[in-house]
């Protein structure tokens, strides 16, 4: 079947579908066609069941770390530990089988947008079917208001505009047409005589012959490109799984060490079994899964704060490591409100106008010269002509402006407003009646109203394309009077009209020219005086011999905080691309004012040269490219995948069913939370709920102090693990075969739970570091142990356990009892955790770090540590931990040397500048 209907007449199409504008087709025919079609529905590919995704979070490394610790406490006695650690998994498993399982309504979200039902001329007579029954050759009746229900050729557009934004990303409801396009490359926002399944009719009416329907549709393609599409795994998740493995492996490789020690000692196999119950117990850090939920649900309670809703917790983290965020341009860097930015009277002055969005708040700045725009006749005259020949409705619901009608319209009316000129007040009190209408078709390219004013004369007023204007006007309507376009004859006056006429031209066609290499939308208007016999002609005998006023012009102008955000970007070493269906000129416009375009070496692509370019050439140009200008979804879909395979960690944002595809590819997609379609909300990682690009850097800054938080929080649980594990393995290689445990299982749980894991989630809330937004992105290969993280985890590790085997051996030697031996060894490691936190606070040294900003970690060190010591001096402990009360002398003697092996290591990195420490 023929794809490019745009290029074929609308006669032609018919022909080719084998249908007719006087039958349509029979019922016998359309009901074979939808035996060889199928329904006109989308389809998804089939659903994992519920129970098999549930299953499938039992694969996590990080399960299998939990289960280990929940047997290992059951084998002990710890019944309690154990049912708490099985209650984690339980979480654990169930949240992300429920993210998993909600990530399956995307696809019931664009199944909702279909129409339900459609007019149809079958049998030569129209009749109502359900939308799934239309076959391609149905011919549909389109009025305003309808939701498209397949894909059609228009047959007849009267008036015709259709929304197409969720589908292609353009900003302004889209004229239409029936005559067919030449080019075969253009792109689906240029096919104006195409209407697309799920689109919505704006204004007017028409024929439409069905060309596509179901997955043959340009929504089908997108939902078939959602079900091919993989979601990849996040950084942070494919880091947890990293650290998981390594852990599981290197708990076991410390048992099976210590069983071999044990073996070749002759040991008995009871205390080898209890040696390797104490090994595995402090190799896994318990707390560790978590602590990273509890870190990344408060960071998403902050970012709902910040505006930012994440549907995935793994997503916050991400952000932080984002290298390129893939913006899409209306809404997100722009206002989404269209705004009259500058204004021209034919008298050859120009305004800048203020404010921001459809508020009423703004003035006419002049530009060049000193005359307030209500001393320029014709700028206060064409603002009322624009304010009357307008579709739009101005509303304030309690304090919020907005418009009802097109966009570009309702921008004109708040101009006026800013002047002085209310829409309100002209139609009621000042006596001014529309009595005719001619409202704006793509054909002739201008609209036009009759308006009878206050003292009974009526005038046409109209508005259009400057060029179209010009060419339909007599005069300009200057400070002088009026100027005609054309020299006059009469007598004396002919070399100064002729002279000042080219001139008044001339400066006309620059202001075109002028606000066109802005990217600003631009309307011309002007009058016309009318006669009582004129007011029952049509528009083709009153549009002419126009006085023309002026141009504006309009666009969606960026947000205010958006060029600081964009800054903040590149400052981070996070790359902005603009991804737009709107037009080149106009995307490219809005990158060079808000800082995507920084230099001549950035590039703009469109649609169609992207269609040139394989994938390997694409992924060559991406860094290269700052705005990929009039794109489709596959090449929305094309771009991240080349974007990743340039080991870039990319975000992109969207809020239509365009972006959908990509979305769900994104490492993390950041969906539109007020105009975003449910689609896009449901594909994404990411909502913004005030859909603001500032607001995604908001989130970058939260997801790196999030990330930072995490490494410092691993650092400590780990160093804590590597210390006790290291004082068993250092009693085993010293002491031989009659090595006595410096720690029991049940004190290694207690460091593990309460004096390591308490204080180390208070490092969640760690103020960010000073250098925050000025470091470059991790590389998405980049874990938890670079920059030389694990030799301090190991070294450090080894330190605790080191000083802790030696208070226990100096005690051992001293003639204390084995149990008080091992009560200093286990205030030892724990006064040196505590010590550590201070160091682990930060990536530098503890001398660079004020101690006191944290007011929540100096709370959990005095809870953890005052607890501690309470077990040790209660006969609570001495009872089920067998710890003794140590002598006042050895307690001091603890804290000391706990707290100056924190300081020497950090001094001696503090002056070499090593990692190791």
């Amino acid at each position: 079947m023929i794809t490019k209907w745009f290029s074929v007449k609308s006669s032609d199409s018919l022909e080719i579908l084998e249908s007719s504008k006087e039958t349509g087709l029979s019922s016998s025919e359309a009901q074979s066609r939808l035996e060889r079609y199928g329904p006109n529905e989308i389809s998804d590919k089939q659903a994992t069941p519920g129970w098999k995704i549930y299953l499938e979070q039992y694969k996590n490394p990080l399960v299998f770390i939990l289960a280990i610790g929940a047997i290992v406490s059951w084998v002990t006695g710890h019944f309690i530990d154990a049912i708490a650690i099985a209650v984690i998994i339980l979480i654990n498993t169930g949240i992300s089988f429920w993210q998993e399982f909600k990530a399956q309504k995307g696809m019931e979200a664009l199944k909702d947008m279909a129409a339900p039902k459609a007019e149809v001329f079958r049998d030569s007579q129209w009749i109502s079917v359900a939308a799934k029954e239309l076959v391609p050759g149905d011919i549909i009746k389109i009025n305003t208001g309808d939701i498209l229900p397949a894909d059609v050729r228009l047959l007849e557009a009267n008036r015709l505009s259709i929304d197409e934004a969720a589908l292609t990303g353009e900003s302004e409801p889209v004229n239409k047409t029936i005559e067919a396009i030449d080019d075969p490359s253009v792109g689906i926002g240029d096919q104006k005589n195409m209407g697309f399944m799920t689109t919505i009719v704006t204004t007017g009416t028409g024929l439409g012959l069905v060309t596509a329907t179901g997955m043959d549709t340009e929504v089908g393609h997108i939902a078939d490109m959602m079900n091919q599409t993989e979601e990849t795994k996040s950084p942070m998740q494919a880091r947890m799984d990293t650290l998981a493995m390594m852990l599981l492996f290197v708990g076991l490789g410390v048992v099976a060490l210590v069983c071999g020690i044990g073996l070749y000692h002759g040991m008995p196999w009871l205390d080898i079994l209890t040696t390797g119950i104490s090994l595995s117990v402090a190799a896994i850090p318990e707390g560790l899964p978590t602590v990273v939920t509890i870190v990344l649900t408060m960071g998403s309670t902050k970012m709902v704060k910040n505006n930012a809703l994440a549907k995935q917790l793994s997503a916050i983290e991400t952000l932080g490591s984002t290298t390129v965020i893939c913006s899409d341009k209306t809404g997100t860097l722009t206002q989404n409100q269209m705004q009259v930015m500058k204004a021209y009277d034919v008298s050859g002055r120009y305004w800048n106008v203020s404010g921001k969005g459809f508020a009423p708040k703004g003035e006419f700045i002049p530009d060049g010269h000193k005359l307030n725009v209500a001393d320029s006749p014709a700028m206060i005259k064409g603002l009322m002509i624009a304010t009357l020949c307008n579709d739009a409705e101005y509303i304030n619901a309690e304090g919020n402006w907005t418009v009802r009608g097109n966009p570009t319209e309702g921008a004109l009316i708040v101009a006026a407003a800013k002047a002085g000129l209310k829409q309100s007040e002209l139609l009621e009190s000042s006596g001014y009646k529309i009595v005719k209408k001619f409202p704006f078709d793509s054909a002739r390219k201008m609209a036009s109203v009759i308006v009878r004013d206050p003292e009974g004369n009526h005038f046409l007023a109209l508005k259009g394309a400057p060029d179209v204007v010009l060419n339909k006007s007599a005069n300009f309507m200057t400070d002088k009077g009026y100027i005609p376009l054309a020299p006059t004859t009469s007598e004396g006056n002919l070399g100064y009209d002729l002279s000042a006429s080219m001139e008044i031209k001339a400066d006309f066609q620059q202001a075109i020219a002028q606000f066109g290499s802005e990217a600003l939308r631009t309307l011309a208007v002007g009058f016309r005086e009318l006669s009582k016999a004129e007011l029952e002609l049509d528009y083709p005998e009153l549009e002419k011999d126009i006085n023309i006023l002026g141009i504006y012009g309009i666009m969606d102008p960026p947000r205010p905080e958006v060029r600081d955000a964009v800054e903040q970007c590149y400052q981070a070493g996070v790359r902005t691309v603009m991804i737009t269906g709107d037009h080149a000129a106009t995307a490219a416009a809005i990158a060079r004012d808000i800082g995507i375009i920084r230099s001549e070496k950035d590039r703009v692509v469109t649609g169609a040269e992207l269609d040139q370019l394989d994938d390997k050439e694409l992924q060559q140009i991406c860094p290269q490219v700052a705005v990929f200008a009039r794109v489709t979804p596959e090449h929305k879909l094309r771009i991240v995948k080349a974007q990743q395979e340039n080991n870039e960690v990319a975000s992109m944002t969207g809020d239509g069913v365009n972006d959908a595809p990509a979305l769900r590819r994104a490492d993390i997609g950041v969906a539109m939370g007020i105009t975003g379609t449910s689609v896009a909300k449901d594909s994404g990682d990411l909502i913004l709920l005030d859909d603001n690009f500032s607001t995604i850097v908001k989130a970058v800054r939260q997801g790196r102090q999030i990330f930072d938080n995490l490494r410092k929080f691993i650092r400590q649980a780990l160093t804590a693990n590597v210390g006790e594990v290291s004082v068993i393995l250092f009693a085993f290689l010293l002491m031989g075969p009659d090595a006595i445990l410096p720690l029991t299982p049940l004190m290694i749980l207690w460091v593990n739970l309460v004096s390591d894991g308490l204080p180390a989630l208070a490092l969640g809330v760690e103020p960010e570091e000073k250098d925050l937004m000025e470091r470059k992105p991790r590389k998405r290969n980049q874990g938890f142990f670079s920059e030389g993280l694990g030799h301090r985890i190991v070294t450090r590790g080894l330190a605790l356990g080191a000083l802790s085997y030696a208070g226990f051996a100096m005690a051992l030697n001293a003639g204390y009892s084995a149990y008080y031996a091992q009560t200093v060894a286990f205030l030892t490691l724990i006064f040196s955790q505590l010590w550590h936190l201070f160091d682990s606070r930060t990536f530098t040294t503890v001398f660079r770090k004020n101690p006191f900003t944290n007011k929540y970690l100096l709370l959990a060190i005095a809870v953890s540590g005052g607890l501690s010591l309470a077990l040790v001096y209660s006969p609570f402990g001495e009872l089920v931990f067998h710890t003794r009360p140590l002598e006042f002398g050895h307690l001091m003697m603890i804290v000391a040397a706990s707290g100056g092996m924190t300081f020497i290591l950090s001094a001696i990195k503090e002056l070499t500048k090593t990692k190791l420490l």
